[in-house]
């Protein structure tokens, strides 16, 4: 599929997160492990992230298609949640993109990475 935008895209990694959580808590459901709070889905896009909490934002984006749209009604019903997290605590950025060195550093420094050895 294409995306139109990057909300869209986000919005679908939204749609494709929602599903493998259900299908984990059908999982823990089966081995008798009790849930204790809807789970977090952390999401770095917050036209996605205002998408999935506000059914009247969904009104200007009708190019995303209506199936997607039940990670909305997941929140509504208190299922799931969705948290945004700023890029500064985006640690997975170091292994997708480019970043300045400061950002590289401060990553390498919270993932517990030793730096390489001097030469």
């Amino acid at each position: 599929m294409v995306a139109r935008s990057s909300t869209e895209a986000e919005y679908k990694a939204l749609v494709d997160g929602t599903v493998e959580v259900i299908w984990l808590q059908y999982l823990l459901t089966d081995l008798q492990v009790p849930s204790v709070s809807a789970p977090t889905i952390w999401c770095d896009n917050l036209g996605a992230t205002y998408l999935s909490v506000n059914p009247i934002f969904h009104a200007r984006t009708k190019h995303v298609e209506v199936d997607y749209h039940f990670v909305c009604d997941r929140v509504a019903k208190k299922k799931i949640q969705i948290r945004f997290v700023p890029s500064w605590d985006q640690l997975a950025d170091v292994f997708t993109k480019p970043l300045p060195v400061a950002s590289f550093t401060a990553f390498r420094f919270k993932l517990r990475v030793d730096p390489p050895p001097s030469a």
